[in-house]
């Protein structure tokens, strides 16, 4: 399954009072693991931002006079989002504010429920976790996930930190990202990550195999005999081993 992690940054917060987008971050899982093919874009929205929202990402009309305008860059997010699972924190937010972007872009361009099924993981949060806090800061408190980078909102900062949240939440492994934290900020890490899969060395000294003894072996057959007995031939163990009833292997025997 090919999901993608979203979240948006905007102007304001209402798209019908001529708020706009101006960062979006997608995060790509396969089957349970991050690519990092993702999609990450700054916008100019052609309006001031409030000052609320700038207290909220950080994000100045200054920094976005050179970024392009959402029309630049509407087919490419289509074809990136088509056919994806959409996992979104308050997805109603940023589902309405994408909606609206494509709408002003073009009367005839597909919203987003027409080209995505969505998950709205405050939704999800809310029913694993009635009556608690669920804004994606407590759920990482909440899963453990390091979100000490986020002094401010950004938009594919948040898509990273809810794509962990998303998958503890969803009982998988978070731990599969390819590369260090330092990765992630886009940097070269210069080494295995912590916790990563290393490969085993072609000189390393043979596997040592310690055989279980006489005793051992008599001890594990009696347990088994007694398993057996009360579950009336019921053991799978002996099943499995053709070692059931009348064919059972003697005490002395060898494998």
């Amino acid at each position: 399954m090919r999901q993608l992690v979203v979240d948006t940054e905007t102007t304001g917060l209402e798209p019908s009072e001529g708020h706009r987008v101006i960062e979006i971050g997608c995060v790509e899982v396969v089957e349970r693991q991050l690519t990092k093919a993702n999609f990450h874009r700054y916008l100019q929205p052609d309006r001031e931002i409030d000052a609320g929202a700038v207290a909220v990402h950080g994000i100045s009309n200054a920094f976005l006079a050179d970024k392009p305008r959402f029309a630049e860059i509407a087919e490419e997010l289509i074809e990136y989002l088509r056919g994806a699972e959409l996992v979104i924190h308050n997805a109603a937010f940023d589902v309405g504010f994408l909606n609206h972007e494509l709408s002003q872009w073009r009367p005839d361009a597909p919203r987003i429920e027409d080209i995505c099924t969505v998950v709205d993981t405050l939704a999800l949060a809310r029913k694993r976790h009635p009556g608690q806090r669920n804004s994606l800061d407590a759920l990482c408190r909440r899963y453990e996930i390091d979100n000490t980078r986020r002094d401010l909102h950004g938009a594919l900062l948040d898509a990273e930190i809810l794509a962990d949240v998303y998958l503890a939440m969803t009982g998988g492994q978070v731990s599969l990202a390819l590369g260090s934290e330092a990765n992630r900020d886009g940097r070269d890490g210069g080494g295995e990550a912590e916790g990563a899969p290393r490969r085993v060395r072609k000189d390393r000294p043979a596997l040592r195999i310690v055989r279980a003894t006489e005793l051992e072996q008599s001890a594990h057959r009696a347990r088994l005999e007694a398993i057996n007995a009360v579950s009336q031939d019921g053991c799978v163990w002996l099943s499995l081993s053709g070692a059931t009833g009348s064919d059972r292997v003697p005490d002395g025997a060898q494998d």
